[in-house]
């Protein structure tokens, strides 16, 4: 089919055809975004006005259908933030819900042009946290005149929605639905006449107060049957009327907001409509629902994951900048000894709204850095805050180890406890795998190797997961409902093992303690045992839980070592004879050809320019070779090259080899690479008694220097 572009030249920066077969226009806008198709199938190229609907900085407004969203991505692409971002402290200003919806609605409208407001609204941590970690200036807007941040803005609104919640307040949902989709503000009679006192006389463009709905099914049925098909299926707003956190990107993407309860047999055929027009393994549900099971599990039922985020902020404005994450480098692991090896994990880091508010205060705690601990977060953050996690990363000490909340990319159900019922994939493996496929790109973005399961998984569920999450070093099961009889810990595929929480959200160390003493007062020292459970961060942060290391130890002097989860899933692998990443061995050796960085940057667990290795000349060849001092049955390695680490596809290395050697003088070639584009090489191979791996580039990315990421190398005894 061909294709007709439609080019707004002032948010164009370069058209660039390439000669080589087959022809390929590149299309990069000023937000980076790029766009290549090939030329064959280009039409014509059609240039917009230039001078057509811009605002008085120069930039095209743009409405809600005419945002640049790439296919792999959850959110479209916006320019980066204004230099000077206004702000308005909304609960200073002690402004109304309904005042608060139309704020953070301007805010959507004004931001999908260019950023340039940012809302405080939730005020549970410090105001300069977020804006101070992405690197924004701001100037604030007196919370005594609040309506002058809509004056400054008056151009790029095209009028009023009016609506009353007398009947019903979902009709400020509908309102706001609405306003996103033609750019106007949603507002009660009341609102219209303090914009009016401010100088803003805006048309009522619809008027919804002559409506008689006066229930939910109701009036999201009026929403469905006259504005469901202009509205956007990448992205569904769930969210309770007059709660105005995310209306910012809802607003921005013209999507639906909706708020309708699975229970409600109405309802839920009602939600199930709109769920069955969305992408699973492209699309999400934002925002939270009147109950979490029913309403999590009815998206799962259709493939499709749940960003809890109800009360997040300034999305516009944070996934604006963007910056790639940052992953710092993994520890190396010592020995396995016949110990006891413990992992304990922190709740709730599925929602987003609690890794913006609460995790910033809690993550402060003195405890936190005195033991190793695991904090669930979410991977969705690498495009909704990627700035969110690199501040994580930046100030986790050795002992800090982030993993993935339930259950991946977005909360996902497979199993309910509560009613006994799979949601998805339970036996049909095709409704659970895109899912499972856009979890395994967002946690490999996150650097994220473990991820937390609610409330159990089939054989199917497993297998999916084996076979789309290489990623992973583990799966955990939050068992909900059997914290007297516990599931059963079992091994997919011979290579990851799928792990029972016991205890499962427990309330504070003393619990944790009696619930692994069940295990440890039967440890004899002969083989290495296991251990693993999760606290409820609402009852027990780091300066209640670091009191486990002197309780565990009472148990069984000197042999229970508190660890890292990855580290644990690594010493679990081991000890049960199954691959694992032997890179992550602290005696393991690595020597390189002449380098810039320092030679342990080719395997230290992280990509991330920073911590990536890079050959001293730029002749476009290097090597980098690992000593395991041990023979070990390796089955697979992983390559990541320089846009694994947020540079330039150009810059990956195009031609090498991968060998083994026992001795390392006599080498045996397992890969070979010609030509390579891709950012990772991950490849399973027949197994081979290797003590030596080596990396051999022979012909570099664009600039003639050797990038390696990083190198995992995975074997077993």
């Amino acid at each position: 089919m061909r294709k007709i572009f439609l080019l707004a030249i002032a948010m164009l920066s370069a058209v660039q055809v390439v000669a080589q077969q087959p022809a390929t226009m590149i299309v990069k806008l000023a937000n980076g975004a790029t766009v290549r198709t090939d030329v064959s199938e280009v039409e014509k190229i059609t240039f917009a006005d230039t001078l057509f609907n811009l605002n008085n900085t120069g930039y095209r407004i743009l409405e809600a259908d005419e945002l640049c969203w790439p296919e792999d991505r959850l959110l479209p692409c916006f320019l980066p933030p204004a230099p000077t971002l206004r702000t308005l402290d909304m609960s200073a200003a002690k402004l109304s819900d309904e005042e608060r919806v139309m704020f953070c609605t301007l805010q959507g409208i004004i931001n999908r042009t260019r950023p340039r407001i940012l809302l405080y609204n939730h005020n549970e941590e410090p105001q300069a946290t977020w804006p101070s970690a992405h690197n924004l200036r701001t100037g604030a807007i007196s919370s005594s005149s609040p309506y002058l941040l809509a004056r400054q803005y008056k151009e790029e609104v095209k009028g009023l929605v009016l609506y009353s919640n007398s009947l019903t307040n979902h009709y400020s949902n509908l309102a706001v639905t609405i306003a996103g989709l033609e750019r106007l503000l949603p507002v009660t009679e009341e609102i219209r006449t303090k914009l009016q006192r401010n100088g803003m006389d805006f048309p009522v463009v619809v008027d919804l107060t002559s409506l008689t709905m006066n229930t939910a099914l109701a009036v999201y049925t009026y929403l469905y049957d006259n504005y469901w098909s202009r509205c956007n299926h990448r992205l569904l707003i769930s969210e309770r009327p007059n709660i105005p956190y995310v209306h910012d990107i809802g607003a921005a993407c013209g999507s639906a907001c909706v708020w309708l309860d699975p229970r409600v047999s109405g309802e839920r055929q009602l939600l199930d409509k709109m769920l069955k027009d969305m992408t699973p393994g492209r699309d999400i549900v934002l925002g939270w629902y009147p109950e979490e099971r029913s309403g999590v599990g009815e998206a799962t039922k259709y493939g499709l994951s749940t960003v809890p985020a109800d009360f997040f902020e300034n999305t516009t404005v944070y996934s604006a900048v963007s910056n790639p994450v940052k992953i710092y480098p993994v520890p190396k692991r010592p020995k396995l000894e016949n110990k006891v090896y413990a992992a304990v994990y922190i709740s709730d880091g599925d929602n987003i709204q609690y890794c913006q508010h609460a995790m910033a205060k809690i993550y402060e705690q003195n405890g936190r850095g005195q033991m190793a601990l695991n904090w669930t977060i979410s991977p969705a953050l690498a495009e909704f805050a990627p700035m969110m996690l690199n501040y994580y990363y930046r100030k986790a000490t050795t002992n800090d180890c982030f993993v993935s909340g339930p259950s991946g990319l977005g909360y996902a159900m497979p199993y309910d406890a509560h009613n006994s019922r799979y949601y998805a994939g339970a036996s049909n493996a095709k409704l659970i795998t895109p899912y499972i496929q856009l979890t395994q790109r967002y946690i490999e973005k996150s650097g994220l190797r473990v991820i937390t399961i609610w409330d159990d998984i089939s054989t199917t569920q497993r297998k999916v997961y084996a076979e789309n999450c290489p990623y992973l070093y583990g799966l955990t099961i939050n068992d909900w409902e059997r914290q007297d009889g516990r599931l059963v810990g079992r091994v997919q595929s011979n290579w990851l093992p799928v792990i029972p929480q016991y205890p499962c959200y427990a309330s504070g160390a003393d619990v944790i303690t009696d619930f692994f003493n069940r295990d440890i007062k039967n440890f004899r020292g002969t083989s290495p045992m296991f251990v693993t459970g999760q606290a409820t961060v609402w009852d027990a942060g780091p300066d209640k839980l670091v009191a486990l290391r002197s309780k565990l130890d009472a148990l069984s002097p000197g042999n229970v070592k508190i660890v890292r989860a990855d580290h644990w899933f690594s010493y679990y692998n081991e000890a049960h004879h199954l691959p694992f990443n032997i890179t992550m061995l602290e005696d393991m050796e690595v020597t390189s050809s002449s380098a810039r960085t320092n030679v342990g940057y080719a395997a230290n667990g992280t990509p991330s320019e920073g911590f990536m290795w890079v050959s001293l000349s730029n002749d476009g060849t290097g090597w980098v070779q690992l000593d395991f001092k041990e023979p070990y049955t390796i089955s697979r390695y992983v390559v990541r090259h320089a846009e694994a680490g947020g540079m330039d596809a150009e810059l990956n290395n195009r031609d090498f080899t991968v060998e083994t050697s026992l001795d390392g003088e006599t080498w045996e070639t397992v890969g070979a690479f010609t030509g390579n584009t891709s950012p990772v090489n991950d490849a399973s191979i027949t197994p081979v008694e290797a003590r030596y791996v080596r990396v051999n580039v022979t012909r570099s990315g664009s600039d003639g220097f050797v990038r390696i990421g990083d190198i995992e190398v995975y074997g077993s005894h």
